[in-house]
């Protein structure tokens, strides 16, 4: 007769197995739909609205109202998931929210259709419902899919491999949009309401369709893990939020993710405008210096894959991500349009840091979480609320003076300092420094096992 006890140690043993490359990539695909449509939000909403005439204040209260929805639902969502489960039920049906609102964001003013005015304050009422509507699909959906990574596996390579994939994914994604909008930019003119309009809808559409595909592999191709199950949680029982407020590690971690998603968010949001206003050039640019950006982050991703990872490690890589920023803020903010080639150096380098920074970031969270796998959607739900209110405050506030008067800077005479030049190349930068400050106070568990059965680049 088998002992339970024995079931119990043979099924963690085995959950504890590394993970094979179909595992791994089944699961990266399910955040697709977010990333391409995360992706055109940041780069292209703030154009989206005021080339249709909202004024720059006006864009920054639409984008504000999604992130502050976005931040209140992860709290909520991460409740639900520790209490209930089913992360695929919960994905789905963020999933399906997503690609409704999204459609809606950019497909006009419904408002303004119903009433029949087409009043700055009615567009920005209206743009702001379906930004709440879009931004809660949205926690929905990623809170979901990072809170299975410590459920899916007890392994920590195959952890960092799940977070590296889904980054490298979150590449491909972005790499989507950039060459739909680059085809779609050099097909319409934009220069009527009517294009504008027409544009930016083909590349919600498209994007949709690309991102709900991808979806659907995942659902097929992931099993949904077994959170409570007693060979994968040594703590059955509900975990209350102060046991992890009274964790140093988690304050730690909180900042370090807030951190880095302010880099890549503000320099994603801002980057369009820099490249055209400031350094003068074509608007195909607007889509191919992000492209160079996340070929870049995506070659990275695949390869980080393949490390055998311990703590020290992934202080070790994100410290020099963080350096990678400093460099490259420090680059765009003295940079001359007379030299805006070099934004195209300046775009690899940046590619590198926010891989470098992304993948070992968020693994961080899996180090923090551990084994409490009962309490993995708060934290994560929790993390993802400060990440939501930070940047969104952060870019209402740039907004806010975007178009202000351009200041001439002493480092160049050829230079004016712009909004987005400051933004741009001073607030990332900063981030990146103070994050790796904190980074090198973390006391990180040194874990070291097995690495991947399948190398995943073979």
């Amino acid at each position: 007769m088998v002992d339970a006890n024995d079931n119990v140690v043979s099924a963690e043993a085995q959950n504890a197995e590394p993970l094979r490359r179909l595992a791994i990539l089944g699961y990266g695909a399910g955040h697709m739909l977010n990333d391409i449509t995360s992706a055109c939000w940041f780069t292209y909403l703030l154009l989206f609205l005021t080339d249709l005439g909202l004024s720059p204040r006006h864009a920054a209260i639409v984008m504000l109202s999604g992130q502050i929805a976005d931040a209140f639902a992860t709290i909520f969502v991460g409740e639900l998931i520790d209490r209930f489960g089913h992360f695929k039920l919960w994905h789905a049906g963020g999933s399906i929210l997503v690609a409704i609102s999204f459609s809606s964001v950019f497909g006009g003013c419904l408002p303004c259709k119903i009433f029949g005015i087409n009043s700055s304050v009615l567009q920005t009422i209206g743009y702001s419902i379906f930004a709440a509507i879009f931004n809660v699909g949205w926690a929905v959906t990623q809170v979901s899919h990072m809170s299975m990574v410590n459920c899916i596996t007890l392994n920590p390579i195959s952890r960092v491999a799940l977070v590296s994939c889904r980054n490298a994914y979150t590449m491909v994604a972005n790499l989507s949009l950039y060459a739909v909008a680059l085809v779609v930019f050099s097909i319409y003119s934009g220069k009527t309401y009517t294009d504008i309009k027409l544009e930016y809808r083909w590349i919600a559409y498209l994007s949709i369709f690309l991102g709900g595909c991808f979806v659907c592999i995942f659902l097929i191709g992931t099993k949904e893990p077994e959170m409570r199950h007693q060979s994968r949680c040594k703590n059955f029982s509900k975990i209350s939020w102060n046991y992890w407020f009274r964790k140093v590690l988690y304050y730690q971690v909180a900042l370090i993710y807030v951190l880095t998603r302010l880099v890549t968010n503000v320099s994603q949001a801002l980057l369009a405008f820099y490249v055209i206003n400031d350094l003068g050039m074509p608007q195909s640019s607007k889509a191919l210096v992000p492209a160079i950006i996340y070929v870049c982050s995506f070659i990275v991703s695949v390869t980080l894959q393949e490390i055998s990872w311990s703590g020290s490690r992934l202080k070790a890589f994100f410290t020099v991500g963080a350096l990678l920023w400093i460099f490259s803020g420090a680059g765009i903010f003295i940079l001359p349009s007379s030299l805006r080639n070099i934004i195209y150096i300046l775009s690899i380098t940046i590619g590198i840091a926010n891989a470098l920074m992304m993948v070992t970031g968020i693994s961080m969270q899996s180090i923090l979480v551990g084994e409490d796998l009962n309490g993995c959607g708060f934290v994560y739900g929790s993390l993802s609320f400060l990440d939501k209110l930070s940047c969104g405050l952060a870019l209402y506030a740039l907004e806010s003076y975007q178009g202000s008067t351009r200041i001439v800077i002493s480092v160049s005479d050829n230079a004016g300092s712009s909004v987005s030049r400051y933004g741009l190349g001073l607030i990332p930068a900063s981030c990146a420094l103070l994050s790796a400050l904190v980074a090198s106070t973390m006391d990180l568990e040194e874990t070291h096992s097995e690495p991947l059965a399948e190398p995943l680049l073979v």
